[in-house]
């Protein structure tokens, strides 16, 4: 199973646990602000693999508690941030294919 990346999957859990928090229908926009918080409870449904956001939240916590170990290298910066694609790329869409036998 693919993972998120642990900031996108922080970024979920907190706006969820936020909007949780505050409380659903109250003073301000409650329509959009219950819209929101489906949306988030599906995403992380679907992140993590589960069908109820509880279980959702428990999964999000426990990969980001052993993702905080884990070294994410920092993305390239600058102008050369961008790997170049070459022809023996497996995903280059550029280069022919060879004929047909």
């Amino acid at each position: 199973m693919l993972k998120p990346h642990p900031t996108v999957l922080r970024r979920l859990v907190d706006e969820y646990e936020a909007l949780a928090a505050a409380g659903t229908g109250t003073a301000g926009k409650p329509a959009a602000r219950d819209a929101r918080i489906r949306d988030l409870a599906y995403t992380l449904c679907v992140s993590t693999g589960t069908r109820d956001v509880r279980h959702a939240l428990a999964t999000a916590h426990r990969w980001l508690a052993g993702s905080e170990t884990a070294t994410v290298p920092a993305p390239p910066a600058g102008p050369d941030a961008v790997l170049p694609v070459t022809g023996t790329d497996r995903w280059d869409t550029t280069a022919s294919a060879p004929a047909p036998a």
